[in-house]
């Protein structure tokens, strides 16, 4: 019973960090709880020291309780600590294994040429500061100077940000100009402006989804490879993670499905041990590996 009592209110709790608001029936229909029991959870959680608040019909825990930050503060390095740690590993050298991927590791939630420029460093949390206020209270931004390496241009975007990601170096947001949902990473913008408008495109904020290969957007595909006993071994070893993943399929072969949002990681995957891995789906991973292959 109590065990129960327990789940409820940690799955209560994730609900009202998410970068999502919900109402009360929100709450109790997602959750399976009456009314009664979750205003009392409500009224628990300020007791322990959380900050619950409620604008308008929605509800949320500010990130800023105590108990947050100190978790924050305890599972995430600091900046002087990652950049220590990385002058270290870089003495060892680059034919350690453990070490390569301890630094893959870092380098996926850590932005080193942020934490080396203390003025850089600055400049992105303000305006880390600033889209968090925006997210908050759902108001759109103007990000002044954004440069983007795929257009290779500088430009203003006006877009409603939604959600952070990736330790927060980037923001997914939805640009109504282009009507689509992209993500920017902080680093690269300029000024960020908050503007007095309220979100105008909130159904067109679709959830990200982020694969076993660290590529994230909005489209899942499934994807099933045949491996054979090296593929299979390099596999676990640079994603530990794809191992529910991982099916036998007789004495030296394994069956690896999983979903996908690009095609890019997996497919860097399979090129580096073409002769080891048979594609069993999708066709458009089939006809992606093609056109490299072809293009070789």
């Amino acid at each position: 019973m109590r065990h129960d009592k327990l789940e409820k209110e940690l799955s209560l709790l994730l609900c009202l960090t998410e970068n999502h608001n919900y109402t009360i029936n929100e709450l109790c229909e997602k959750l399976s709880l009456s009314r009664r029991m979750l205003y009392y959870y409500l009224e628990s959680f300020r007791d322990w020291g959380f900050i619950v608040e409620k604008r308008g019909h929605y509800y949320s825990i500010d990130r800023r309780s105590p108990y947050f930050k100190h978790l924050f503060e305890t599972i995430n390095f600091t900046e002087d600590e990652v950049l220590t740690m990385m002058n270290i590993l870089s003495k060892v050298g680059d034919r350690n294994a453990v070490v390569e991927r301890i630094k893959r590791k870092l380098d996926q939630f850590y932005d080193f040429n942020i934490l080396a420029n203390s003025e850089l460093r600055e400049h992105v949390a303000h305006n880390v500061s600033l889209l968090y206020e925006a997210i908050k209270y759902k108001r759109m931004v103007k990000i002044h100077n954004y440069s983007s390496p795929h257009s290779q241009t500088v430009t203003d975007r006006i877009v409603e940000p939604f959600l952070f990601m990736n330790n927060n170096n980037d923001v997914r947001c939805y640009e109504p100009a282009s009507r689509m949902g992209k993500t920017f990473k902080v680093s690269r913008m300029g000024e960020v402006v908050v503007l007095d408008r309220e979100w105008e495109n909130e159904g067109a904020h679709k959830q990200v989804f982020t694969d076993l290969f660290m590529f994230s957007g909005e489209e899942k595909y499934p994807v099933k490879l045949r491996l054979g006993q090296l593929s299979r071994n390099l596999m676990l070893e640079e994603y530990p993670q794809s191992a529910p993943c991982l099916t036998p399929d007789g004495p030296h072969h394994w069956v690896f499905a999983t979903e996908v949002v690009s095609y890019l990681g997996i497919g860097r995957f399979i090129l580096g041990l073409y002769d080891d891995i048979e594609i069993l789906g999708d066709e458009g991973l089939k006809g992606y590996i093609e056109g490299k292959v072809g293009s070789w």
